[in-house]
């Protein structure tokens, strides 16, 4: 339960970034957030999680197993899965998870996939799309496209919409979508919507990161009016700083400066296994949330997207994925 006293502490916190972002956060915010999901909440569901073979996504997976639901762990590497696998079997005894090699980067292969799992189950209760990369030069996707636009947003896009059939079938379907904090850095602009494949200047992969991190967000809420008419709620969520290959692999000075503060994978992760399983998130669609609350989508008022340019932008993605070019 909340009180005004403690909206605005939340609010402070995550204005603050530093430690609303960090695990003095979190360990706050579990005092008043909303209560765990029941523990037999995904007894008898299924849920697809992208990213699995580690950081935030093995640590989505495991609580989801946890909770009694059948895991698909998704990646690119069969080696990887299956030591990921291994840890969720060591850690929860009789755990339901099977590993399913895919690229989410490659359109090709996420149809492939797609057409797998229609062939094989009837529903799916959940979609995790928790895949990312971050590559310190531009590199493409098998259809061309540059890394971080085909693997944060339109492979998503892709297996969201091939997979929702199943989706509506499920009598309460929730779709996540694991977005960045960093995303605030990059308001949806004209530049970035005239440049969707960062051809121009010269590249930066934490700035990729950022802009698709955005663009995630807008996937999200494109999705949710989407398939609301369907019954599937599609929320956007960031998780903090978290102590995964992601910061510190890629952001590893960053990682150095704040480390005694990183949030555990599990903490990261916590959000995305809530709106898998709390019945709350399933009662609403298309927001942006962090630590079990919903948060704006621009750090500040009147800094939000060019309407124009998430028009535009939009649009491209949808063409690359309907062509598969």
């Amino acid at each position: 339960m909340t009180s005004p006293a403690l909206d605005v502490l939340d609010t402070v916190l995550d204005k603050a970034v530093l430690p609303g972002y960090s695990a003095v956060g979190i360990r706050l915010r579990q005092r008043w957030w909303p209560a765990d999901p029941p523990e037999d909440a995904l007894v008898g569901r299924r849920v697809v999680v992208t990213g699995a073979s580690g950081g935030l996504g093995e640590a989505a997976a495991l609580e989801l197993v946890r909770l009694g639901a059948t895991v698909h762990l998704v990646g690119r590497t069969a080696e990887r899965l299956r030591d990921a696998a291994g840890r969720l079997r060591a850690a929860v005894p009789g755990a339901a998870v099977q590993e399913d090699v895919c690229d989410v980067s490659d359109l090709a292969a996420v149809r492939a996939y797609a057409e797998r799992l229609r062939g094989a189950h009837e529903t799916l209760d959940g979609l995790v799309h928790g895949a990312g990369v971050m590559p310190a030069e531009r590199t493409e996707s098998a259809q061309g496209h540059e890394a971080t636009l085909a693997t944060h947003v339109l492979g998503p896009l892709l297996l969201t919409r091939e997979l929702a059939p199943l989706l509506e079938r499920s009598d309460d379907a929730r779709v996540v979508v694991v977005s960045s904090g960093g995303m605030y850095t990059a308001p949806l602009d004209a530049k970035i919507a005239d440049d969707l494949q960062y051809r121009q200047g010269s590249y930066d992969g934490v700035r990729a990161y950022a802009r698709t991190k955005r663009l995630q967000v807008v996937l999200a809420e494109e999705l949710a009016a989407e398939l609301t008419s369907a019954g599937v709620a599609v929320h956007s969520m960031h998780p903090g700083w978290a102590d995964t290959p992601g910061i510190t692999d890629s952001l590893p000075r960053f990682a150095r400066l704040i480390g005694p503060v990183l949030r555990t994978p599990a903490e990261g992760a916590d959000t995305i296994v809530w709106l898998v399983a709390a019945p709350g998130p399933g009662r609403r669609t298309g927001l942006f949330w962090c630590d079990r609350r919903p948060r704006p989508t621009a750090y500040l008022p009147g800094r939000g997207e060019d309407r124009d340019a998430r028009r535009r932008a939009w649009a491209a993605c949808d063409a690359a994925v309907r062509t598969g070019s």
